[in-house]
């Protein structure tokens, strides 16, 4: 059995380190066999890597890549929540991502396809996933892009 450390290690992909709460809230809370996973920023090495907002001071293919940084960071807090052992997630239940943009802007779903895609390399098919992908005017600490998980665990 293909273990999800191995994909990780096989894409190239290194988990940051999981970041602190900005705020009064838990990065990740475990309810029976789900756990939930609180929106991530598209941090690297502790600074939001992609400021600003899709489609005006920064280009869709920016939002992708701020989007695939959200979800190893999602996928970093999932390891902490687990004790270290991310081949206890069955499955990625659902993804709900939120893009910083300007009211015309449409194309959400692309820019969340970036932690979508991760998801499913990371996961293989137990990656594949609901999703919601909408707009917003403004994230916190002014990041382009915030997604938020829920796992069902074995």
């Amino acid at each position: 059995m293909e273990t999800v450390e191995k994909r990780l290690t096989e894409a190239g992909l290194v988990l940051p380190t999981a970041a602190n709460p900005i705020a009064n809230y838990v990065p990740a809370v475990r309810s029976g066999h789900l756990l939930f996973i609180s929106g991530q920023l598209p941090l690297k090495d502790g600074k939001v890597a992609f400021e600003g907002h899709v489609g005006n001071t920064l280009s869709v293919e920016q939002g992708v890549e701020a989007a695939k940084l959200c979800a190893l960071n999602i996928i970093a807090q999932a390891k902490t929540a687990l004790g270290g052992d991310l081949n206890k997630v069955k499955r990625v239940v659902k993804l709900t991502g939120f893009v910083a943009c300007l009211p015309a802007f449409g194309e959400h779903p692309k820019v969340i396809n970036g932690a979508s895609d991760v998801m499913v390399q990371v996961f293989g098919d137990a990656g594949r996933h609901a999703r919601a992908a909408v707009g917003a005017p403004s994230l916190p600490r002014n990041a382009a892009v915030e997604v938020e998980a829920v796992f069902e665990l074995a």
